[in-house]
């Protein structure tokens, strides 16, 4: 691996000399990002990114433990053996705790970041043990009085029997979701109870509710249910005092007042817990749009809670593409016309458009449930009845889907799963602009579309409600993709553009994303069900005239699309149904369209793709280290500039992260 080290970074156009790739393991692969334009800002703006990269990463053991109870303690665990064994570093055994360390600190616990299932140690018991009892026990994080014989008895089961914590987030409405759960957002609480708690808050909330249950967790003692609030003081309290302080170190180098309004609200939030507070921060966030440097730091996501309900920790500092934000101002722009002209029924549509924002952004720092998984587009506030008075902002993560693109070249993938030149082709011209437009028009306006009827509780779905929003969002872009309105605005370049998104979604959903997928398991996570769903609904709908189809060619199945046009009037019928059951709370709907379409895989096909994509040697998932800033000083102690490093492996920058940003 090369290493890059520059005050500034590599400009895009020198993306062939830069080393996108970085590590390979299990099913996962590394990359590193360029933060391109770096340079440009000013030094007061690249200082106000520094602070907030550290407020970023100091939420950090947050995560971790809301993912899973142990999962701190088996992380620093797995670290001391990694940091301190001295026995042969060489054998089969130390290498498969190496990759375990590794898969742990990118799912940020225990549990598969994508799948949601445990992954267990290809090491035994018996050498873990073995490894422990060799290693200085002041190494080992034991608290006051603790020893090794307990710290084992709590942490083997957990690590080594499948059965122990199987699941992190169980969408299987047959179960109680909340006890067959293994995330830490819940203790000692039913599905029912919850649903009980949080449901009476929900009746005296108003017609601007706060986001009930967001930012804490539900502990059952002695029969009764109460709030542990996440905030200073409260549980998280060391952590979030840190991320308080770098805070208020970039409050005293922002940009304009209305930044300073919006970390002073941020910080109010943090101290209090209060969620009517949250709300006012993100009222002040969303209406933050001049800015060119900008953050979400915060109980942001709820996917990780199967009801929909608790927060997880993350951060995303970033500043403005300038060039890029010009196709997302056009969608803004527009946003009416596209509500208006929206294939769904009239009572539920926005009769007025209010604050849609759009930017394509450049990442300049990841944390929490960002990194190193990240998502490529982000829209913001989630508060429905804040984003019908406010507005909302959404993002398009440009640098990292460069990065993607950039580390895919020359893999082989497209050849494999094709079916013919002329789609090959169509996706090498026109795939990488369709891919983001379609990641625009779903945060900009798919996100922010529609509007709930009066009195419909947002969480009305349940379990089912993420891969709903998801399914709206996602085919609101599908549907708009082939409109002559993209050539009007010259957001496409030629009326076939848009055949490259239509294919390489369709092929995704129906065969190539199952890769990621056990053999035999059905699909658990949200955005991957939300694909399934959409492709699998409209090959069944337009089965009779084969507007889509599964070819055999030289004995593999390919995707093939026979009437791109109808396949749009199928995106639209379907963007109608999952509107209304939005709108309308329709749980019974929305639980039909996911468990028919979303949910189970064809064997066959499935074992046919799997061993398809083997033989690629193409690691299924991606995530990223994160560049490395540090301040350089006058002899005055002045900060003169903010260099920036490309020089970490993951196993550097996570080992530094533990030590540097380790505070529960």
């Amino acid at each position: 691996m090369s290493v890059i080290t520059a005050t500034s970074c590599a400009r895009k156009d020198d993306a062939r000399n830069f080393d996108y790739k970085v590590d390979a393991f299990a099913d996962l692969e590394i990359l590193r990002y360029q933060v391109p334009d770096f340079e440009n800002l000013s030094l007061c703006q690249k200082t106000y990114i520094y602070y907030l990269s550290q407020a970023a990463l100091c939420g950090r053991d947050i995560l971790f433990d809301q993912n899973n109870a142990h999962n701190l303690k088996i992380r620093r665990t797995l670290e001391a053996v990694y940091e301190h064994y001295q026995g042969d570093r060489t054998s089969d055994e130390f290498k498969a705790l190496e990759v375990y360390l590794k898969r742990v600190w990118f799912s940020n616990g225990i549990h598969h970041h994508y799948s949601m299932d445990k992954f267990v140690p290809a090491f035994s018991q018996a050498y873990f043990l073995e490894a422990l009892s060799s290693i200085d026990t002041q190494k080992l994080p034991l608290s006051d009085g603790e020893s090794l014989q307990s710290l084992t008895d709590e942490i083997l089961p957990v690590m080594f029997d499948r059965q122990v914590d199987s699941c992190r987030v169980n969408l299987d409405s047959s179960k109680d979701v909340i006890a067959t759960s293994a995330n830490n957002y819940y203790q000692g609480a039913t599905q029912s109870e919850v649903e009980a708690f949080y449901g009476a808050m929900k009746a005296k909330g108003g017609d601007r509710p706060v986001s009930f249950g967001l930012n804490s967790t539900l502990v059952k003692k002695d029969g009764k249910l109460t709030e542990d609030v996440w905030r200073i003081g409260g549980k998280y309290s060391a952590a979030i005092e840190q991320i308080v302080f770098w805070l208020e170190q970039a409050k005293t180098v922002a940009e304009n007042d209305k930044q300073k309004e919006v970390i002073a609200k941020l910080v109010d939030y943090y101290t209090t817990g209060d969620l009517k507070t949250f709300d006012d921060y993100s009222i002040a966030w969303v209406e933050d749009s001049l800015s060119r440097v900008d953050f979400v730091n915060g109980f942001i996501e709820t996917y990780g809670d199967p009801l929909g309900l608790k927060a997880s920790w993350e951060s995303v500092v970033n500043f403005k593409n300038m060039e890029a934000t010009k196709r997302t101002d056009i969608i803004s722009e527009n946003a009416q016309w596209f509500e208006d002209h929206s294939p769904i029924d009239d009572r539920f549509r926005k009769e007025r458009v209010r604050g849609v924002s759009a930017k394509v952004i450049t990442v300049a720092m990841l944390g929490g449930d960002c990194y190193p998984a990240t998502p490529i587009g982000i829209n913001l506030p989630n508060s429905n009845w804040i984003r019908a008075e406010h507005g909302s902002k959404s993002v398009t993560i440009e640098n990292i889907t460069d990065a993607y693109d950039e580390a895919a070249k020359g893999n082989g993938f497209l050849e494999e799963f094709v079916y013919d030149k002329h789609d090959l082709e169509l996706i090498r011209r026109f795939g990488s602009m369709t891919d983001n437009l379609h990641t625009d028009l779903h945060e900009c306006l798919g996100h922010g579309s529609g509007k709930l009827l009066p009195g419909v509780d947002p969480d009305a779905l349940k379990s089912y409600g993420a891969t709903i929003e998801e399914t709206r969002a996602d085919l609101f872009g599908l549907y708009y993709m082939a409109d002559p309105k993209m050539l009007e605005l010259g957001l496409l370049p030629d009326k076939e553009a848009y055949k490259a998104q239509y294919y390489k979604y369709m092929m995704n959903g129906l065969m190539t994303q199952t890769v990621r997928i056990n053999l035999g398991d059905d699909i658990q996570e949200s955005h991957m069900r939300n694909r399934q769903l959409i492709a699998k609904w409209v090959m069944e709908k337009g089965a009779d005239e084969k507007v889509v189809e599964l070819r055999q060619k030289d004995g593999k199945t390919y995707l093939v699309v026979n009437d791109y046009e109808k396949l749009r009037t199928l995106f639209g019928q379907l963007l109608a149904e999952i509107q209304r059951v939005k709108s309308e709370g329709d749980f019974e709907g929305a639980k039909h369209l996911v468990e028919t379409y979303a949910v189970k895989i064809d064997l066959d096909l499935h074992r046919e793709i799997k061993a398809r994509y083997e033989k690629l040697h193409i690691a299924p998932y991606k995530g990223f280290v994160n560049p490395r800033y540090e301040l350089v000083r006058g002899k005055g102690g002045e900060i003169q500039d903010v260099k920036v490093f490309y020089d970490e492996t993951f196993e550097q920058q996570m080992m530094r992260y533990s030590k540097e940003f380790s505070f529960l």
